[in-house]
């Protein structure tokens, strides 16, 4: 017991194996426990029609996959788009847009160089647009008669304005309540939010945070719809929060502070959403702070379970990138059987493999916390995905994919079980 916190707090005991595996032997355990799970001439032939009704159906000519037709991000002009759409929404005022699309921009070549294929006509406007406005960037001030004529500033904002509609893609709305708003014509989908650009560094910053996410709950609880297919929070709309965003030092060296001070914080939010009924879900960071995230969901379930005992909001993110995640869908099973409670358990694939991987370099550790192949990572993520579909008198299972096998792989086994 302590003064700020009713129930004992978890002991910091590692709940987990070493991350730094062998990545064979890790991939060959996820395969044996795919063994005989799947029929895959089943999957591909519930899989085909979606992606030929997708393919039928191709994207308009400003979105961001016609564009990548043109400019793949393995070059420098699709990299150069892709950071620029998901970057500028998040950009406060013209003069850094300004800034950052001369950075972007000023970095590729987008004169088109080639008008074969069936996109020529795209590829022809892409380019000249693109390349037009690149020419009037405000380190070109000294070229052009349209540049003098309407100024530097008209021209890039232009530009700014097309590259947001591509981030539309990526990013639903600015903010929650426009969101929330969007959400309401969209009948039976529930949706996650999520706010992008978290990160503290400073305890103003986190103040702000749990402030906006406080905020968040309420706009969510306010245009709260009917549940869907089923009772309770699973039904409704989620809000994601991340730990990182609501303490500057969110780390295991400052356990003790951790423990003290974001706790309470982060009590406050799941407060919120269990009186509001809505779920909760603790978003993913990197490997190093996996342990202290399993330790706040422990201590945050254990007071759930005395306090909101018929909610069932609280849940997770878990990254099957990691070389551990079918180890950690089983514990995060183990902890919701301790305490009685079902967690609403999100599947990603993962979210910081470059700062993984590079950490992993500079520290000279003998080897990386994540999968270095993509197949590696799928085959973890259905590995996981069964797994986690086995614990569903605990957890209730949530898949994020892009992956049309990937998804028929999860209803083939989400009806067998």
């Amino acid at each position: 017991m302590n003064t700020f916190w009713p129930q004992p707090l978890p002991s910091g005991a590692p709940r987990l194996p070493f991350p730094y595996r062998a990545e064979a032997e890790v991939v060959s355990a996820s395969l044996a426990a795919l063994q005989g799970r799947l029929d895959w001439t089943a999957v591909m032939a519930m899989a085909r029609p979606w992606v030929q009704g997708a393919r039928a159906t191709p994207a308009p000519f400003w979105a961001m996959e016609s564009l990548l037709r043109e400019y793949p991000i393995s070059k420098p002009e699709g990299l150069a788009l892709m950071r620029l759409a998901e970057a500028l929404l998040r950009v406060p005022d013209v003069e850094t847009a300004i800034a950052l699309t001369a950075d972007q921009l000023g970095r590729a070549d987008f004169d088109a160089s080639s008008t074969e294929g069936p996109h020529k006509m795209l590829a022809s406007l892409s380019a000249s647009a693109i390349g037009l406005s690149k020419r009037f960037l405000p380190d070109a001030a000294g070229e052009g008669g349209l540049l003098q004529r309407l100024g530097a500033r008209t021209v890039v904002a232009a530009t700014v304005r097309a590259i947001q509609l591509l981030g539309h893609q990526f990013v639903y709305a600015r903010t929650i309540g426009d969101a929330v708003q969007q959400a309401q014509g969209l009948g039976t989908v529930r949706f996650s939010f999520d706010m992008l650009g978290e990160g503290a560094r400073t305890s103003a910053a986190a103040t702000e945070y749990l402030a906006a996410y406080q905020s968040a709950i309420e706009v969510i609880a306010r245009g709260r719809r009917p549940a869907t297919g089923m009772a309770g929070p699973q039904g409704r709309d989620e809000i994601s929060v991340k730990l990182s965003a609501l303490y500057p030092r969110f780390e295991d060296a400052q356990r003790g502070r951790v423990m003290a001070e974001l706790l309470p914080r982060l009590w406050t939010l799941v407060q919120a959403a269990a009186q509001a009924d809505i779920n909760l879900a603790i978003d993913a960071e990197e490997c190093d702070r996996l342990e202290l995230s399993l330790d706040l969901q422990e201590a945050l379930a254990a007071r759930v379970a005395a306090e909101h005992p018929q909610w069932g909001g609280l849940g997770l993110a878990l990254q099957t990138y990691q070389t551990r995640a079918l180890e950690l869908v089983d514990e995060v099973a183990a902890m919701a059987r301790r305490h009685r409670t079902k967690f609403v358990v999100r599947l990603v694939k993962g979210a910081y493999w470059d700062g993984e991987v590079k950490r992993a370099q500079e520290s000279g550790l003998p080897g990386y916390p994540v999968f270095t192949h993509k197949r590696h990572t799928d085959i973890c993520y259905l590995a996981s995905a069964a797994r986690l579909i086995g614990h569903h008198d605990v957890l209730y299972p949530q898949f994020a994919s892009h992956n049309a096998g990937t998804i028929a792989a999860i209803v083939q086994m989400a009806r067998a079980a």
